[in-house]
């Protein structure tokens, strides 16, 4: 059996690799269509441009600024920054072996570009923990450094704004929105979460950081990131609450703290989220309708919370 998947994360030692196979054999024709998606998505296709209302400029903005990115590598560099860059190099993607210092080529040199290159391009944002895991992601995607950093553009400024900005305002009031689905679309959930004080931020903060990253199986985290494309944010409501509703009965089992939030770590493996064709057409059907009006005007309420606790 292959020990390393095939984007080089090493797989667990307690992988099903019967059932992976399995799927993975059905799951083929779906890859084969995505590549071709992506490809396009980024050559700029019209047909796909003009469905993407705006969500992602990226390959605009890179056509219009050529020769952008290379100028902010060669440009002055912040000390700070660079600083912050480096200490989280080796804590990205342990366990793949692309990102090893010994891989050849080591994808660690792409990554500090990318994220070097972004943090001089936006400087308002910098640099903030959890950008080395999307950017990574980015990389082993488009296996471009600079398709790359103009995807980064396109998630950090439009996508997922104020996520990884210093005060992360954005991120944490997502947290609070979710907190308010739940509670109109399973209850019981959001009542058990009440009772024993869990605050949601310990059980999801990870899943909105990473955007799923290292807590999905792969290959379901790059379906996702299609639709976060394509859809924009709220996506990773729809994912949220089709995890929460899916494991409804097990999460309830919990009777303490400690308890509840093993449940949760628990909910994100198994057959439920490999098989991420009929994951994919889950998210569009459990949660429900969930308009963006709905979104918006929770993310006002949440985001006056979330200041007023300082």
């Amino acid at each position: 059996f292959c020990r390393v998947d095939p984007y080089g994360f090493e797989r667990p030692e307690d992988f099903d690799y019967a059932s992976y196979e399995a799927f993975f054999s059905r799951y083929l024709v779906v890859l084969t269509r995505r590549a071709i998606k992506w490809s396009k998505l980024l050559k700029g296709n019209k047909s796909i441009q003009k469905s993407l209302k705006g969500e992602l400029g990226a390959q605009t903005n890179m056509e219009q600024n050529p020769g952008y990115y290379h100028r902010l590598l060669e440009g002055e560099k912040n000390d700070k920054l660079l600083e912050a860059i480096k200490t989280d190099m080796n804590r990205t993607f342990p366990d793949n072996v692309k990102f090893r210092k010994t891989a050849d080529p080591c994808l660690q040199h792409a990554l500090y570009n990318v994220l070097v290159a972004y943090g001089h391009h936006n400087k308002a944002v910098g640099y903030c923990q959890g950008m080395n895991f999307i950017a990574g992601y980015l990389i082993l995607i488009t296996k471009n450094e600079e398709e790359s950093f103009w995807l980064l553009d396109a998630l950090i400024g439009r996508i997922l704004p104020d996520y990884y900005s210093p005060a992360m305002l954005g991120l944490k009031t997502d947290q609070e929105v979710l907190g308010e689905l739940v509670k109109m679309k399973v209850p019981a959930v959001a009542e058990l979460m009440e009772r024993h004080g869990v605050m949601w931020t310990l059980v999801v903060s990870r899943w909105f950081i990473c955007l799923f990253i290292d807590i999905l199986p792969v290959e379901t985290v790059l379906r996702i990131w299609d639709c976060l494309f394509y859809e924009g944010s709220k996506i990773i409501f729809r994912v949220a609450l089709t995890l929460i509703k899916q494991h409804q009965a097990f999460i309830l089992e919990a009777t303490n703290f400690p308890d509840i939030c093993d449940k949760f770590k628990q909910i994100t493996k198994g057959t439920f989220v490999t098989e991420c064709h009929s994951f994919m057409q889950k998210i569009f059907t459990d949660p429900g309708s969930l308009p963006m009006a709905t979104i918006n005007k929770l993310r006002e309420t949440c985001r006056e919370r979330v200041l007023s606790q300082g």
